[in-house]
């Protein structure tokens, strides 16, 4: 079984002049407990190879590669899921394709969350909880009240992502979520290693 409660997703573009695998082992270090390779701008052969590298860094930790949006790069790299949204493929064709690897699906209202429960899903992404600026084709945020309410009604393991830092996760810890997804503020981070460790704490603060 997989563990959903610190969830990073990847954003190449916050690097610098970092390296994407030394930021992303040192937040596993932190206490990350699955990772998702997100590339919109990657050609396939370069996104598989950079999926391969995350594999390798990730395997001796145990902790699971997903891939965004591209079903063909996770069996290629063979990755141990992918993540899906609203216009992907969709998730009776990626079960088809991936077996019984992890599916996440991004849901963007309650009814995305009513019809999940009728699908061959792993877990849920509430997307997004607040507003933030690393997606900004996004739906109307759920907020906190309607991320308690979607994560009631889903029968699959839901996890919070959007806006989700050091200062609002907080407001989350009693939603009923398996986990949160957390982009920017690891990414960024100087210590991404620390900043994993202080965000998971508050997770198990719950």
């Amino acid at each position: 079984m997989f563990d959903l409660s610190l969830y990073l997703v990847t954003n190449s573009g916050l690097c610098g002049e970092r390296r994407l695998e030394d930021i992303v082992e040192a937040a596993v270090q932190g206490g990350c407990t699955m990772v998702q390779l997100r590339e919109k701008d990657l050609d396939t052969g370069t996104f598989i190879a950079r999926a391969r590298i995350l594999k390798k860094v990730l395997a001796p930790y145990h902790v699971p590669l997903i891939i965004n949006d591209r079903v063909d790069v996770a069996l290629a790299a063979d990755a141990d899921g992918v993540h899906l949204g609203q216009s992907d493929m969709s998730i009776a064709d990626a079960r088809r394709l991936v077996g019984n690897k992890i599916i996440g699906w991004s849901v963007e209202s309650m009814d995305d969350v009513r019809r999940a429960n009728e699908l061959d899903v792993d877990y849920i992404g509430i997307s997004p909880v607040f507003a933030t600026p690393t997606k900004t084709d996004t739906a109307q945020p759920f907020g906190i009240e309607g991320t308690r309410q979607a994560a009631a009604i889903s029968k699959h393991p839901a996890v919070g992502i959007g806006g989700i830092n050091r200062n609002t996760i907080d407001s989350l810890r009693n939603c009923g979520l398996a986990g949160v997804a957390v982009v920017s503020d690891i990414m960024l981070a100087d210590d991404p290693r620390m900043v994993a460790h202080v965000l998971l704490s508050k997770m198990q603060e719950r």
